[in-house]
């Protein structure tokens, strides 16, 4: 009997314990996301319009396994668990390195050269990236572009053992494109890397405040101006919660020291922010210049330092660069800065700006026809954005005419074979043709716009 007793108080426990998650969603406390995670919101039992969502039962089962009770601390028990005595990482976006280290998986590729982008796709990143110079330069801003480092690319020594298939980087490819194209770079992996001080985290994707500093005082020195913010004073404290570790512990505590500046910042900003995150900073200072910058998430510990060097900054996150910005804010300096397991993105986005005129090839062989798409720019007043794709025969990296109103316009090239570029719309109004080469021969192909 007494035995029957206890496998019943052992039955009625783990029942209880299994309730646990379900019953505490009633208490109303909602756990934050970890990490980059995004927590899928409540569905509605109706749509917008009135209609019965179909889906609902689905999309409240998805709600329940992100906010079941307790669910970021059992992530983080079940990890550190498997992390401490499986050396395993149980989040796909996390590689464990050696000494506590954590990188991102998405690095992989560039660190193993196994994902080296066609030789047609670094001609035409770098192409694309003089375009945006010569807009700027003919703005009256001058124009910069860097690359962020990966971890794993500046401290190698704390990766897992991975088999190596390239020396080539694609980061190195696309520097030497753009030096024959003309486009100011600022080489940020020499000024790292030689540095004996580790200037990123251990446990985080990203450069310390430290490692920011001394790559605003390079930035800045690109563009012809001065500033030593690397000088510091910086103190080490353990302010910083890395992306890395949240992506495994999303519940846990554990911080890491941060080179922290305690120099003067003078800046305000423009409008109150949430976070370093924000789509848009703006910010203004006592002092001359004009800066327009667009940036990634490395941007987060570096934007304070470039908006106290110029009298009025703009940081943009957006992916499709805004160059109608650059007049607005009378921007006398624009950068570009892009992490390096993400330079794809220059072949993903049309950068936001009147596509330059040309001076058409004087005979073009035909090419049947093509299909474009036409659409209202967003945010360049009287101009329609066109794209469309290129036959799979048309040469890699070469440059990419539109003939719109009389008129000659070149293209952005985009990956899979695609462009786009802004024309105004009056010119796309009438006939369109695309001209592109084959085997370097012109070719010209009537285009049917939707």
């Amino acid at each position: 009997m007494a035995k029957k007793r206890i496998c019943v108080c052992f039955l009625a426990l783990i029942l209880c314990l299994c309730l646990v998650p379900s019953l505490g969603m009633l208490a109303g406390r909602e756990e934050a996301a970890g990490g980059n995670q995004i927590l899928t919101p409540l569905p509605r039992p109706q749509n917008a319009d009135g209609s019965w969502n179909t889906a609902y039962l689905s999309q409240l089962g998805v709600y329940l396994q992100d906010h079941f009770f307790l669910r970021q601390s059992m992530i983080t028990a079940w990890s550190e668990g498997n992390v401490a005595l499986l050396r395993s990482s149980v989040s796909d976006g996390v590689v464990l390195g050696r000494d506590g280290w954590l990188y991102y998986r998405d690095t992989l590729d560039d660190y193993t050269g196994s994902g080296l982008l066609p030789e047609g796709d670094i001609l035409s990143a770098a192409h694309n990236l003089a375009l945006v110079r010569e807009y700027c330069e003919s703005q009256g801003a001058k124009f910069l572009f860097t690359i962020a480092p990966n971890k794993n690319t500046l401290y190698p020594e704390h990766m897992p053992d991975l088999t190596v298939f390239s020396a080539e980087r694609n980061a190195g490819r696309l520097a030497a494109a753009l030096g024959a194209e003309g486009v100011p770079y600022l080489d940020l992996f020499a000024l790292l890397g030689g540095q004996e001080e580790t200037l990123y985290f251990a446990r985080d994707s990203h450069w310390n405040s430290k490692g920011a500093a001394l790559a605003a005082d390079a930035l800045n020195g690109a563009l012809g101006r001065s500033s030593d913010y690397s000088a510091g004073p910086f103190t080490p404290q353990p302010v910083h919660k890395g992306d890395l570790y949240e992506m495994l512990s999303p519940a846990g505590g554990r911080m890491e020291d941060d080179q922290v500046y305690g120099g003067p910042l003078a800046f305000e900003y423009e409008n109150p922010i949430r976070s370093a995150e924000d789509i848009t900073i703006m910010t203004h200072k006592e002092g001359e210049g004009s800066l327009l910058m667009f940036r990634d998430s490395f941007g987060n510990l570096l934007y304070p330092y470039l908006a106290d060097s110029f009298g009025s900054a703009l940081f943009s996150r957006s992916t499709a660069y805004r160059l109608d910005l650059v007049a607005q804010r009378s921007a006398g300096y624009v950068v570009v800065e892009l992490v390096e397991r993400n330079l794809d993105y220059l072949l993903q986005n049309i950068p936001q700006m009147p596509a330059p005129e040309r001076e058409a090839p004087g005979t073009a062989a035909s090419g049947g026809s093509a299909a474009l798409t036409v659409e209202p720019a967003q945010f360049v007043e009287g101009h329609v954005q066109v794209t469309g794709a290129l036959p799979a025969e048309a040469d890699p990296g070469a440059p990419v005419y539109l003939m719109a109103g009389g008129a000659c316009y070149e293209a952005f090239r985009l990956e899979g074979g695609r462009f786009g570029l802004t024309v105004p719309e009056d010119a796309a109004a009438g006939g369109l043709s695309v001209l592109y080469r084959i085997n370097n021969v012109w070719t010209s192909a009537d285009a049917a716009a939707d």
